[in-house]
C-alpha cells in the first residue's frame, strides 16, 4: 500500500479532474424522455423536435414557432432546447429571453437542476454536464470546465457580457393587455433591435416560441421586416384551418377542421368547448396562431365587391376623370412622423354611383411633413375633379390644412366621433350589402393590403386605411342617407314605403 505524503494529497486536489461522458439524444423529446420516462410525445412535438435539430445542424439560424397555450412547446424548446444543445456542444453561451426576469429565471433555474440532479449519482441518469462551482446562479451559470452556460433575461434587462451562441426568446408579451398596448409592443421590438441582436455571435441561431396575441406582435415584426425570408415559421394551429382547393396543407398532415392531439389529453369535446369559451379574437390569435381572423373581424374578406374596367379616363394633362359619377372625394388619414414605428399616411380618392361607392386610387406610405404636402398636392392635380378633400382634424391634418390651405383648394377638416372601430362600424354594413367596390388587383396591385388591413381591424398593426375609408364612405354614404338627401328613384321603393323617412335610429 502506497502512503501519500500530505503534499502529494495535497497536489490531487488540484489535478484536473476526468471529463464527465456525454451521452447523445438525437433530438430534444429523445432526451426529454430520458429524464422523465413518462414524457408525452405528441405529432406536434415530433415536429418542433425535427425544427431544432435542423437549428442544432445549421440548417435554420431563425426560427420562429406558434402552438396553443399549455401544450408542452416552452418546456419542449425553452427548456429542453438549451438543454440539448449543451448536451451536444458545452462550449455553448445560451440566452433567454421573457417578457418578464422571473419568468427567464425560472427557464435557466429548470435547466440547471436537470444537470443537478442527473449527474450519474445514485444511479441516476448522466447528462455528462457539471455546474462550475463558482457560477451557478439560476439567472446566469456556467458549466463546469467550458465555456457554455445559460443566462436568462427579461425583455426589459441587457444581454451584457460575452456574446450568445443561441437565443430563445419565449413569450415576449404577457398577455392581451401588453399585446394591446402600442408602447409595451415597441419595448419589445427595441429589445430585438437594440438588445438582442447586438449581442449575438456570427452564426447564433434565434428561436422566438409563443403564442399569437396580436399581429404586431414580435413574430409579427420580424415576418415584416426586410429579412423576413431569412425566418422559418412553424406554425401549429389547434384546428386544422386549410384550404386544399387553394394547395394549402396543414402541418401535421390533418384534415381541414380536425383538431390537435393535445399533450394535455383534451378531447375534441373540449377543444371546441374552450374555442366558444375564449371567443373568436381569441381563439384566432392564440389558439391558431393568426391574430387576425381568417374571416375577418369587422370586415369580411368577402364584402368587398371588385370591377375590373377602369372607371375613368386619363387626359393628356395626365389628370383622371371619374365617368358618370355623382360624387368624388378624397380622404386623408395623416401621421407623418417618418419612422419605421409609425403609421402611414394615406389618401385614398373615392367616387359615388348612386347607393354605390368605388375606391379608384389610395396613397399609402409612411412620409415626413413635408413628403405629405407633396402627396396631397399631386393627388389634387391627378384628381382635379375631386373638390372636396377631407382631413382628419388632428395635429398632423391641421397643420396640413394649415400649410396648403392657400395652394391646395377643397382641404376640408373633418372632425372624427366616436372611437375609431364606432366610425368604421357605421360604414361597415354599406360592405357587407355589397355597395362598396375595390379595383380588381390587375387595376391596383396595393387593393390585397387593403382587404388585409380591414380583415385585421381593430386588432391589426395599423389602421390608417380603415380611418381614410370609414371617413370618405361616411361622407360619401351614411351621413346623406340619414339626412335623406340621396336621390332614390321611385321605382326602386316598395309602395308600402311611401310616406316614410330613414330615421338616424
Amino acid at each position: 500500500m502506497t502512503v501519500l505524503s500530505p503534499w502529494e494529497v495535497a497536489a490531487r486536489q488540484f489535478e484536473p479532474k476526468p471529463e464527465p461522458e456525454r451521452k447523445a439524444w438525437a433530438t430534444p423529446g429523445e432526451l426529454a424522455r430520458a429524464i422523465d420516462p413518462t414524457t408525452i410525445q405528441t405529432p406536434a412535438l415530433d415536429l418542433i423536435d425535427a425544427a431544432l435539430v435542423d437549428v442544432a445542424e445549421g440548417r435554420c439560424d431563425r426560427l420562429v414557432i406558434t402552438m396553443p397555450p399549455q401544450e408542452g412547446k416552452s418546456t419542449r424548446v425553452t427548456t429542453m432546447g438549451p438543454l440539448w444543445l449543451l448536451t451536444r456542444n458545452p462550449d455553448l453561451r445560451i440566452a433567454i429571453a421573457c417578457y418578464a426576469q422571473d419568468l427567464a429565471d425560472e427557464f435557466g433555474r429548470n435547466i440547471r437542476n436537470h444537470i443537478t440532479t442527473n449527474d450519474g449519482t445514485d444511479d441516476t441518469l448522466d447528462l455528462g454536464l457539471r455546474i462550475a462551482p463558482d457560477n451557478g446562479a439560476a439567472r446566469r451559470w456556467r458549466l463546469d470546465g467550458h465555456r457554455g452556460g445559460v443566462r436568462s433575461v427579461g425583455i426589459t434587462s441587457g444581454l451584457t457580457g460575452k456574446p450568445a451562441d443561441a437565443l430563445f426568446i419565449d413569450d415576449p408579451i404577457k398577455d392581451m393587455r401588453d399585446a394591446d398596448s402600442k408602447a409595451w409592443r415597441e419595448v419589445v421590438w427595441g429589445f430585438w433591435q437594440a438588445v438582442a441582436n447586438t449581442r449575438l455571435a456570427p452564426g447564433a441561431p434565434v428561436v422566438i416560441i409563443l403564442t399569437r396575441w396580436h399581429e404586431d406582435d414580435l413574430a409579427g415584426r420580424v415576418l415584416e421586416a426586410e429579412d423576413a425570408g431569412r425566418w422559418r415559421v412553424l406554425n401549429i394551429p389547434a384546428q386544422a384551418d386549410h384550404d386544399p382547393n387553394k394547395g394549402e396543407t396543414d402541418p401535421l398532415g390533418r384534415q381541414p377542421g380536425e383538431f390537435l392531439r393535445s399533450a394535455r389529453g383534451r378531447s375534441v369535446e373540449q377543444w371546441k368547448q374552450i374555442r366558444i369559451a375564449v371567443g373568436s379574437r381569441v381563439w384566432n390569435a392564440l389558439y391558431q396562431g393568426k391574430p387576425a381572423p381568417p374571416e375577418g373581424d369587422l370586415f369580411n374578406r368577402e364584402w368587398w365587391r371588385e370591377y375590373r374596367d377602369r372607371r375613368w379616363v386619363v387626359r393628356d394633362d395626365g389628370s383622371c376623370w371619374a365617368i358618370g359619377a355623382d360624387e368624388v372625394l378624397t380622404s386623408w388619414d395623416m401621421t407623418f412622423k417618418d419612422t419605421e414605428s409609425s403609421d402611414y399616411v394615406c389618401g385614398q380618392v373615392w367616387a359615388r354611383y348612386g347607393l354605390q361607392a368605388y375606391l379608384l386610387d389610395q396613397v399609402h406610405d409612411r412620409l415626413s411633413f413635408v413628403e405629405t404636402r407633396k402627396a396631397v398636392r399631386r393627388l389634387a392635380v391627378k384628381w382635379p375633379q375631386s373638390l372636396l378633400k377631407l382631413v382628419e382634424d388632428k395635429a398632423n391634418g391641421t397643420a396640413v390644412i394649415n400649410s396648403l390651405s392657400k395652394t391646395v383648394a377643397g382641404l376640408i377638416p373633418e372632425e372624427p366621433h366616436g372611437s375609431k372601430y364606432a366610425r368604421a362600424s357605421a360604414v361597415a354594413p354599406f360592405a357587407e350589402a355589397g355597395q362598396v367596390f375595390l379595383p380588381a388587383p390587375e387595376l391596383a396591385p396595393w387593393v390585397g393590403a387593403f382587404i388585409e388591413e380591414h380583415a385585421s381591424f381593430p386588432n391589426g398593426a395599423h389602421d390608417d386605411r380603415v380611418d381614410a375609408m370609414s371617413q370618405a364612405l361616411n361622407r360619401l354614404l351614411l351621413a346623406p342617407l340619414l339626412a335623406g338627401d340621396l336621390i332614390v328613384e321611385d321605382e326602386e321603393l316598395d309602395d308600402e314605403l311611401d310616406g316614410y323617412e330613414i330615421s338616424p335610429w
